[in-house]
């Protein structure tokens, strides 16, 4: 099976008409990722009750209604799941089972998904690169010598190398769109609400959102009709009824108001990845839609405080992993102040620290009005720039990175060198607004995305847009010669 050749109507259509089994499908797909993931890297775990359970849906019968019965997927290493450990890429849960299933998870179960492993990604996604991750170091398909992005990025590069048609990843502060972005496949962060956060690990509670990667912008609506919806366990969970996504996908742009910000194409922005965007914008005028420049002022000033807000929300949830109840304990403990200290001296990475004790500083006594309090105000003028414009515009058009794929171990050295990457994806998790990433061009042999932005609960429009874009260039068929120029 070339997944390069093939979507996912197309492989139900052979499921269900018999031309293949799911077993045979597994079987196949888990060859592929065991050959090249000395290569990539991309998985920490494989899940070795994948072919039984495939088995299983071939006896019960391909669910004719159900586009992903029998369809081999990847889970990034965040979502608990009851069948494969969940290690976040950390020491603290690099032996943890879950008792329970993430709801997304039971989700996928339902709708007769099998699940091939668990993807690599930066320790309890905080990072930007894949390359904090305490048990492996993915590599991007393009060029094995560049990193896929982060924190998703194995669950980005399994879906850039073929392995698998679509993946789940999550996205606090671009972990999807960035990823997306670097390996030349569809990321899509929903609206803050639309995906239940039951069962995954926590890193900012405000900000965590999970989203599906696709090859095609049609599968990602698929995938997103299939973990959309409320839910009893999660309370920021929406009510809001869940359209189908891919329904009237091909509707075209004709009469949409596109808004390009000025502040997303200025300097710390590769001229190619300019360029890129210009074209799409020229591409939109061309399907009929009016693209007009804006200004959005007050996300030059998104990093610094999502990085004070969201380290704080970390500081807070990761308290629980303390070396007692479960997870990663000190052997040399000798009281119960060095249970906790060890524990967690060793079982976290550095990035983790650096957020834990950067939070904890901007909540503390003498902090929490300097940096806190002022880094929420700042959101708030966010939210209401994105309000502004979408008074006018029917979607927002911007890069999805700063630049191309960077070299393994360029930009692990400098934190904030490494902070800067997410410029341009972190207001939309400040704003709780959809935003997907699509390529968008080639510098030097490496993917560029463009990133799509809507209104909260209309990733309906983005999906559209995504599609006639998709379907009027050729930049989502080129697929890479493993490691190849």
């Amino acid at each position: 099976m070339n997944y390069f050749d093939t979507d996912l109507e197309t492989l139900h259509a052979k499921l269900v008409n018999g031309e293949i089994t799911s077993e045979e499908l597994t079987k196949q797909t888990i060859a592929k990722i065991e050959a090249e993931n000395d290569t990539i890297e991309a998985y920490l775990t494989i899940n070795d009750q994948a072919i039984e359970q495939a088995k299983a849906i071939d006896a019960a019968g391909i669910n004719p209604d159900s586009i992903l019965s029998g369809i081999p997927i990847a889970l990034k290493d965040n979502l608990v799941t009851k069948e494969m450990r969940t290690t976040a890429a950390s020491k603290m849960l690099e032996n943890f089972t879950s008792l329970f299933d993430a709801t997304v998870v039971e989700k996928l179960k339902t709708a007769g998904a099998i699940f091939v492993g668990k993807t690599n990604m930066d320790e309890f996604a905080m990072g930007s690169s894949t390359e904090n991750s305490a048990l492996a170091t993915t590599h991007n398909p393009w060029n094995l010598d560049t990193v896929p992005g982060g924190s998703s990025g194995g669950s980005a590069a399994t879906v850039s190398a073929g392995e698998v048609l679509a993946s789940l990843g999550s996205d606090t502060g671009g972990s999807i769109r960035q990823p997306a972005s670097f390996t030349g496949v569809v990321g899509m962060k929903p609206t803050y609400g639309r995906v239940s956060r039951w069962g995954l690990i926590a890193f900012g509670s405000s900000f965590d959102q999970v989203g599906p990667f696709t090859r095609t912008v049609k599968d990602n609506a698929h995938m997103l009709n299939a973990i959309s919806g409320h839910d009893d366990h999660d309370a920021t969970s929406s009510t809001k009824e869940v359209p189908d996504f891919a329904a009237g996908i091909d509707k075209g742009v004709k009469g949409l108001k596109i808004a390009l910000p000025k502040e997303f194409i200025g300097d710390g922005v590769q001229p190619e990845i300019k360029a890129a965007i210009k074209n799409a914008a020229a591409k939109y005028e061309e399907l009929g839609a009016t693209v007009e420049e804006v200004s959005l002022p007050n996300t030059k000033y998104g990093v610094m405080a999502y990085y004070v807000l969201a380290s704080s929300e970390a500081s807070s949830n990761l308290e629980r992993f303390d070396g007692i109840r479960y997870g990663f304990r000190a052997a040399d403990a000798k009281n119960l102040e060095d249970v906790y200290v060890n524990s967690r001296s060793l079982g976290f990475g550095d990035e983790v620290k650096r957020r834990i004790m950067i939070g904890t500083f901007s909540l503390s006594a003498g902090s929490f009005d300097k940096y806190f309090k002022q880094a929420a105000k700042v959101r708030t003028k966010i939210i209401n720039d994105f309000q502004k414009v979408f008074q006018d515009y029917d979607l927002i058009l911007t890069p999805t990175a700063t630049s191309t794929a960077f070299k393994i171990g360029e930009e692990s050295s400098d934190p904030m060198e490494m902070y800067i990457n997410d410029a341009l994806t972190i207001p939309v998790n400040l704003a709780g607004l959809p935003g997907m990433s699509l390529p968008a061009g080639f510098s030097d042999g490496l993917p560029i995305g463009m990133q799509l932005i809507g209104r909260p609960f209309e990733e309906q429009t983005i999906y559209q847009a995504g599609y006639a874009f998709e379907q009027s260039t050729d930049f989502h068929k080129q697929t890479p010669t493993l490691g190849g120029k």
